[in-house]
C-alpha cells in the first residue's frame, strides 16, 4: 500500500511537468552557491548514446520552481517537488527551507536510486569534496549539527508553546501554559542562526533529517 502511495504521489509530480522553452544553461557562478544548485546526471539511450542531464533550482525564487536541461537544453519545468521522467526512471526534486532535501534518480520500479552529482562549484559540491577529503571531520561536523538542531528544539518549544497560548481566543479554551525555560533575545537570536546554518549544513549534504523539519515548523512560526 505504501508502495502504491509513492508511485501515485510521483505520478502527480509528473503531472505538474512542462515543456521547456530550449534555453541554454548558464554556468555555476562562484557567488551562487547558497542560492542555487545544479546538479548532473549522465544517462544512456536505446541508441547506447551517453547524454548529459542537469537540474537547476534558483533558491528564494518567486515561481519556487525546477528546469531541466539536456546537453544544455532547457527541456522541461516543474513546480516544486518536481519528479521528471528520464530514460528509465525519473529525476525526484525536493526542497525545505533550508536547501535540497531530495535531488534523486530513481529507477523504474523504484527499487534503487542515486543522487545525481552536484557541480563542483556549488555549495553541494564543496561541502560533497570536503567530506571526502575529510571524512572524520566531516561526520564530527554532521554530528554537531544534529546536536545543534535538537538543543534549538528542546529549548525553542517550549516558549513558543507558551506565545501560543498566550493569544487570547486560545487562551480562553485551554489556559496559558507556563514555559520552564526564558531565555533572553540575545540567546533565542543565537539559536535561530545556529539553527539555521546547522539546517543548511545537513541540506548541503541532503541529509534531511526530521529535526530539520522540527526546526522548520518552528521558526516559521
Amino acid at each position: 500500500m505504501f508502495r502504491s502511495y509513492r508511485q501515485w504521489k510521483r505520478r502527480k509530480k509528473v503531472n505538474k511537468v512542462k515543456e521547456g522553452d530550449g534555453h541554454a544553461l548558464k554556468p555555476f557562478r562562484f557567488w551562487q552557491p547558497l542560492t542555487r544548485s545544479l546538479f548532473y546526471l549522465k544517462l544512456r539511450n536505446h541508441e547506447s548514446e551517453d547524454h548529459v542531464y542537469a537540474v537547476n533550482v534558483h533558491f528564494f525564487s518567486e515561481d519556487n520552481t525546477a528546469e531541466l536541461y539536456l546537453n544544455g537544453k532547457h527541456i522541461a519545468t516543474s513546480s516544486l517537488p518536481a519528479a521528471f521522467p528520464v530514460p528509465g526512471g525519473v529525476i525526484e526534486v525536493g526542497t525545505t527551507d533550508y536547501g535540497l532535501s531530495r535531488m534523486h534518480y530513481v529507477e523504474d520500479g523504484g527499487q534503487r536510486e542515486y543522487v545525481l552529482q552536484p557541480d563542483k562549484r556549488s555549495g553541494e559540491g564543496l561541502r560533497m569534496r570536503f567530506d571526502q577529503r575529510f571524512p572524520i571531520l566531516s561526520k564530527s561536523i554532521g554530528r554537531s549539527a544534529v546536536m545543534v538542531l535538537l538543543v534549538s528544539l528542546l529549548l525553542g518549544l517550549p516558549q513558543l508553546v507558551e506565545l501560543v497560548t498566550s493569544i487570547p481566543w486560545i487562551h480562553e479554551q485551554i489556559g496559558t501554559f507556563q514555559s520552564p525555560i526564558t531565555l533572553p533575545d540575545w540567546a533565542n537570536t543565537t539559536l535561530i542562526v545556529a539553527a539555521v546554518l546547522a539546517g543548511i549544513e545537513r541540506a548541503l549534504l541532503l541529509k534531511n533529517h526530521w529535526l530539520i523539519d522540527m526546526e522548520t515548523g518552528y521558526w516559521d512560526n
